[in-house]
């Protein structure tokens, strides 16, 4: 990894009071039962709480964490490329503020989206270097050279043919899934790409009758709920209809480590870290 972004994570680090030196371990708690080897660690916008979100940087280090899925979001420029930034201006993380959609691949790549993380974290440049808004397909290039780490895509606007056909041109189809709580497009990715993973996401109060029949009768895989509405009752009902459930998103490692007794098979977190360490906590054995 870069030497600037090495610096970056020991500082973050240094501030939040975990150690930097984490390994993946095998997982002894709930599995997502599309593969076992995978225990649901997501790692939201990449490694987020230590890189700019949504950036090369923040997915390399997830993937060398170990994680088992990185997400990113998905927006269409101007020009029709497909870019990984989750809000439709680059104004909240970037040095000026353009419309994705309404810019040019070009203009797009030309705003520095480093700069609220290293402002927030007072960072200097040398620290924190820029960093541009990537391409599905340079994440992809990352994700496919090796056979861990798989990549979530959530589309914000309906972009979702043009992302398949990505996938499938690069090879990439058992790499990838698709998460987001918009059911129309999440319908189309699973009649495009049949044997993609789809996790479909809920909200606080939304009918988990209706979630489970509507999930069930599109061979979604999991219902992903927003951590403010999850409960036990609805963990044990979604599994009794044979989907994998998930939470949205969850950094205070208490509520992690509740969540992950509960059962829940999938956590979106800024800081996946985190979760691999407490983990690597439950599943230690007792000393004697």
């Amino acid at each position: 990894m870069n030497q600037s972004f090495q610096t970056i994570a020991r500082l973050v680090l240094s501030g939040i009071a975990i150690t930097s030196q984490i390994v993946a371990q095998p997982y002894a708690l709930s599995a997502d039962n599309a593969n076992p080897s995978h225990r649901g660690i997501t790692a939201h916008r990449g490694n987020s709480g230590m890189f700019p979100e949504n950036t090369l940087p923040a997915f390399e280090n997830a993937i060398e964490l170990g994680v088992d899925w990185i997400e990113l979001d998905l927006f269409l420029t101007k020009d029709q490329q497909l870019v990984v930034i989750h809000d439709q201006t680059t104004e909240r993380t970037g040095d000026r503020a353009l419309d994705v959609t309404k810019s040019t691949l070009q203009e797009i790549q030309s705003v520095d989206v480093a700069v609220d993380f290293r402002n927030r974290h007072k960072l200097s440049i040398s620290d924190c270097p820029p960093q541009h808004i990537p391409q599905l397909e340079d994440v992809l290039n990352l994700v496919m050279r090796q056979n861990r780490t798989r990549v979530s895509i959530q589309p914000k606007v309906d972009c979702v043919a043009k992302a398949v056909e990505v996938i499938q041109k690069m090879g990439a189809e058992n790499l990838v899934g698709f998460n987001d709580g918009n059911l129309k497009l999440m319908i189309k990715a699973k009649q495009l790409a049949p044997d993609a993973t789809i996790f479909w996401d809920r909200g606080v109060n939304t009918n988990i009758n209706e979630d489970i029949q509507t999930a069930t009768q599109y061979r979604f895989h999991a219902l992903i709920y927003q951590d403010q509405g999850i409960s036990l009752e609805k963990i044990n009902r979604t599994k009794m209809a044979g989907l994998n459930v998930g939470a949205w998103t969850v950094n205070d490692p208490d509520r992690i480590r509740e969540l992950l007794r509960m059962g829940v098979n999938r956590i979106y977190t800024d800081y996946p870290q985190r979760m691999i360490k407490i983990i690597q906590e439950e599943n230690r054995p007792e000393r004697l």
